[in-house]
């Protein structure tokens, strides 16, 4: 490939990223007009925050990420990583100004409002539809702004600190304000009353966006890697060549109680075969082998014709 093609290639790539980008931006901007402004709960992360202050104050959640997200970016520009920055910037003006804009259209004949009786319908359709988006982007080197970025840049300047768990600990005080923001009025007291409802419904979104998020950013080349310890290494990756149509990579052991010499064969195969893996093995008594998850495939991972 000569340098304009993969300059051409890299192009096209780039555009497809920001397209894509903004069609997951404008998902997630329905999401909340359709599912969490109504809900009287609040999302994890900025986006949470500007959930509760438009329920407090009437302040538009677009208005207020547009306010936090733009300078954050610019902070990410310098001290995380441009690409990582521009496309960041890129979702939270599309997000913001999408929001803005389907509020103004009323959407409400659309809109799931509980109204109190099944409540968790909208977290988890909001929490499907996150764990979606935030999924794609962070495939694409991008964030939804607010806390990720946060956790970004404390994760950058302090590599001690874990990303993930930066970014819990920012979710857990969104989870923990929201119980006195979503507070009622009780009418035969007149006496504030807050429940932990809006809490657990925090806590059930987060987790359903970022368990899908997760695995839609390990990707579905998801397989299992069998270790085998044998002394009938080239029968038994025959079998595997023959049978399951993937290879083996075969390496030398030594036992360390009798330090007998063995052969240690590799394979990665996909988990649906590991029924015929075991039946496999199971013809050679002698034979030990362990079976391990591997979250993602990367490169030449394909059936051997």
């Amino acid at each position: 490939m000569t340098e304009s093609e993969l300059k051409k290639k890299q192009c096209t790539k780039l555009v497809f990223d920001y397209l894509k980008i903004a069609v997951m931006a404008v998902l997630l901007a329905l999401a909340y007009v359709l599912f969490i402004i109504n809900n009287r709960f609040a999302p994890a992360g900025i986006n949470g925050v500007a959930t509760m202050i438009e329920y407090k104050l009437g302040f538009s959640v677009g208005y207020f990420s547009l306010i936090v997200n733009v300078p954050l970016s610019i902070v990410a520009f310098f001290y995380v990583d441009r690409d990582f920055a521009l496309k960041s910037f890129a979702f939270t003006v599309i997000y913001s100004v999408s929001y803005i804009l389907l509020e103004k259209a009323d959407l409400s004949n659309f809109a799931y409002v509980a109204n109190g009786t099944d409540t968790i319908l909208p977290v988890l359709a909001a929490g499907i539809i996150g764990g979606f988006v935030y999924g794609q982007i962070f495939r694409l080197n991008a964030s939804s702004g607010g806390t990720d970025i946060i956790a970004k840049v404390i994760s950058q300047k302090f590599p001690a600190f874990n990303f993930v768990w930066v970014s819990f600990a920012l979710n857990v005080l969104v989870a923990a304000a929201s119980y006195f923001v979503y507070g009622e009025v009780d009418p035969s007291t007149g006496e504030m009353v807050y429940n932990f409802k809006p809490v657990i419904l925090c806590i059930i979104y987060c987790f359903t966006s970022s368990r899908l998020g997760d695995n839609i950013l390990k990707g579905s080349k998801t397989a299992v890697k069998f270790e085998i310890i044998t002394d009938h290494a080239e029968e038994i990756s025959r079998e595997i060549i023959y049978e399951l149509k993937h290879s083996a990579t075969l390496t030398h052991a030594v036992g360390m109680y009798k330090h007998n010499e063995k052969d240690l064969l590799i394979c990665v195969v996909n988990k649906h075969q590991i029924y015929e893996f075991q039946q496999i093995l199971a013809k050679y008594p002698e034979t030990f082998a362990y079976i391990s998850t591997v979250s993602a495939t990367v490169g030449n991972f394909k059936i051997i014709k």
